[in-house]
């Protein structure tokens, strides 16, 4: 007997019950971003690899270790699975010349991969939502983005969501901060991990996001962008942190964040939690004016967020916010050939007059299918035999309000019946 196959390692299945957490999620978002005013965009999820090098870095860990990167056989172009949305989006957005036309708000929602030691909360297929904004340079724009994200976490219930905040400044001034980053870890360079020697004089920013221990004392005293940043970046960030303070929204200004894309300029933000363990991200973005000239399109302010569904989804099922499980209005019961045919078309037009029907399939007596409709959590079963076959008419029976006689009507009446008791027992509530 053959070996059973099983899903890639770090890329999961999500089964039914779980599925249930993620439309609640999926369904929360979609009625959120409409109430801010942004309209859904669709991506692929393979993009050429130039747009992943040229967008994040060269020299980032996605780029360098994480992308799942493969040659086309058919004509030799390098394509990626897409590990993270922005780059597409950008791309999206100067392909068909959006941004001339006026000031976007987009989201998109889907798949992404990178290839990490999976873990809870980071995982090798995951999902995200991504938020983009096109054509607004103000700090307004930056605000709404996190606002947005307290907003979320209110509706979702859920709590202990902290904001870190940055600003990043603009290339001149990390320049200038760079240079001194470099001579500052140079003085240091006999204490530095291996990815820190090799960041060093590739990406040193990146060195204030490490996670090592040992590095956590010498990163602290290392020089601060914001003592490098000019007087507009300056005006930028503190116009951010006034809308915040308005808004009565508690952040934390935190130097050392950096993000692990070289896009970003100006603000820069995190929302974390101590409830996904070392994984404690939930959502993270900024601005990244430069990103839409870098790749060939004119030059266009821009801002964006993104958010890990399955770091949000399993603080939705730790705070209790489990979905109410689907239940149909009616069952079909039936035992018969003819009650079998008269079965389909009643349940066909039962779901013509807007009821969730669940029909039986696979056979069994009266007994067991009555057991199965009362297990669906349905309102009704109707009941067909060949008997009410011959007559066109069924048994309706109400599972759920025992006061409810069982009765017996024409097919054609069922709807009306049903329909008429819903609307009372809505009444009564």
């Amino acid at each position: 007997m053959s070996q059973s196959l099983q899903a890639v390692r770090g890329m999961n299945d999500i089964l039914p019950e779980e599925a249930a957490f993620w439309e609640l999620f999926e369904d929360a978002i979609r009625s959120w971003l409409k109430g801010y005013g942004y309209r859904p965009i669709r991506m692929p999820i393979v993009e050429p690899t130039p747009l992943f090098k040229r967008a994040i870095g060269e020299v980032t860990d996605i780029v360098e270790k994480e992308m799942y990167s493969f040659i086309d056989g058919l004509n030799g172009e390098a394509l990626t699975l897409r590990p993270e949305g922005t780059a597409g989006c950008v791309r999206a957005v100067i392909e068909h010349n959006l941004a001339a036309r006026q000031t976007q708000r987009l989201y998109y929602m889907g798949q992404m991969f990178r290839h990490e030691r999976p873990q809870k909360g980071r995982y090798r297929q995951f999902h995200q939502v991504g938020v983009e904004t096109f054509g607004m340079s103000g700090p307004d724009i930056d605000a709404e983005l996190i606002l947005m994200g307290a907003r979320l976490w209110d509706d979702l219930g859920l709590e202990g969501i902290e904001l870190q905040l940055n600003s990043l400044g603009q290339p001149a001034e990390r320049a200038e901060h760079r240079a001194a980053l470099i001579a500052y870890f140079e003085q240091h360079q006999e204490h530095l991990d291996e990815d820190a020697r090799r960041r060093l004089y590739t990406n040193p920013l990146r060195i204030l996001d490490s996670k090592n221990p040992a590095l956590q004392d010498i990163c602290a005293a290392a020089p601060k962008l914001i003592d490098y940043l000019g007087d507009e970046s300056l005006a930028h960030f503190a116009g951010v942190q006034q809308i915040l303070r308005d808004a009565g929204l508690p952040f934390t200004i935190n130097p050392r964040l950096v993000r692990g894309l070289d896009y970003y300029n100006l603000t820069v933000f995190e929302w974390v939690t101590d409830k996904l363990g070392a994984q404690g991200t939930v959502c993270a973005g900024g601005r990244y004016d430069g990103l839409v000239e870098q790749l060939g399109g004119k030059s266009t302010p821009a801002c964006g967020f993104a958010m890990g569904v399955e770091r949000l989804v399993a603080l939705i099922r730790d705070a209790g916010g489990a979905p109410t499980e689907p239940a149909p209005d009616v069952y079909v019961v039936h035992q018969g050939e003819a009650a079998g045919r008269l079965a389909f078309r009643v349940a066909e037009g039962l779901r013509d007059q807007g009821l969730d029907v669940l029909l039986h399939c696979g056979g069994g007596s009266f007994k067991s299918q009555m057991k199965k409709a009362d297990g669906s959590g349905a309102g009704f079963a109707v009941i067909i035999g060949d008997d009410e076959a011959a007559t066109g008419e069924a048994q309706l029976k109400a599972l759920r309000d025992s006061a409810w006689e069982q009765r017996k009507m024409n097919v054609d009446a069922l709807a009306g019946a049903i329909i008429d008791h819903m609307v009372d027992a809505g009444e009564e509530e």
